[in-house]
């Protein structure tokens, strides 16, 4: 998650007043990624555009929303489409692990239908255009990420050590793979999967990388290395059990 250094956030913890985990943004309450106890998750990233709306809702409540919604993915977004144009851009991604089902839906380019597709299983990448886009950002972390899926192969991924190699990289596309969306000097700066600009407002960049896993018993893992408001690297973890999915607990662990 990349956000301006000096915008006060929350690190993962459960909400209090309801079964939601996650990160939150403490000036507009939303979230960027979190999921709950029942086993439904939602993230979601802004598209990079050239002007935004200063009075458009706030895209952090749309995974809220959901999270808080009995809707499957899909009927969660299809109602979504009815007022999508009221938020500027954003990719929203919507799941439910019980079911194994995955929404992805976006309100961008501008004039055009609202975008809901069914994500397939397999590896997807997201940045801030649409899902699996060719960007520099995009393409060298599913590469890496494939990379690390071979060296490991069916054994478990160490997550820690995992997200210190994916998301710490700071190579940056070649000006002739930029989108031009944007100035130059900006995209390229914002071209690296890990981000970390100077800018008239303060520093922006990578506040948080996180790791979601679910085992074969339904035990849910949330691993955060976040950069706390005091600006020092912290990391932690949370585990529970997916409710839905209790009855493997007892399958998988006899």
């Amino acid at each position: 998650m990349n956000i301006t250094t000096g915008k006060p956030t929350k690190p993962v913890r459960w909400w209090e007043g309801c079964e939601i985990l996650g990160g939150r943004d403490e000036v507009a309450g939303g979230t960027w990624l979190a999921c709950s106890r029942g086993g439904r998750l939602a993230f979601l990233s802004n598209v990079l555009e050239l002007d935004t709306d200063p009075e458009a809702k706030s895209r952090g409540d749309l995974p809220v929303l959901f999270l808080k919604s009995t809707k499957t993915p899909k009927e969660f977004a299809q109602e979504l489409t009815k007022e999508a144009h009221r938020y500027n851009g954003f990719n929203l991604v919507l799941a439910d692990i019980p079911s194994k089902t995955m929404i992805y839906l976006s309100n961008r380019p501008k004039g055009e239908a609202i975008l809901v597709q069914e994500v397939s299983p397999g590896i997807h990448v997201l940045s801030n255009a649409k899902l699996d886009s060719p960007w520099h950002k995009a393409q060298r972390l599913r590469l890496n990420f494939e990379e690390e899926i071979k060296k490991y192969g069916e054994g478990e991924m160490p997550v820690k050590e995992m997200i210190q190699k994916l998301t710490r990289d700071r190579v940056k596309a070649d000006e002739r793979e930029l989108p031009r969306i944007c100035e130059l000097d900006w995209e390229f700066n914002l071209s690296s999967i890990f981000v970390e600009v100077d800018t008239p407002l303060g520093r922006y960049g990578t506040r948080s990388s996180s790791a979601v896993t679910v085992r074969q018993n339904g035990e849910l893992s949330f691993y955060e290395n976040y950069l706390d408001n005091d600006h020092t690297w912290k990391e932690h973890t949370v585990n529970y059990q997916i409710q839905k999915l209790s009855w493997l607990k007892e399958i998988w662990n006899p």
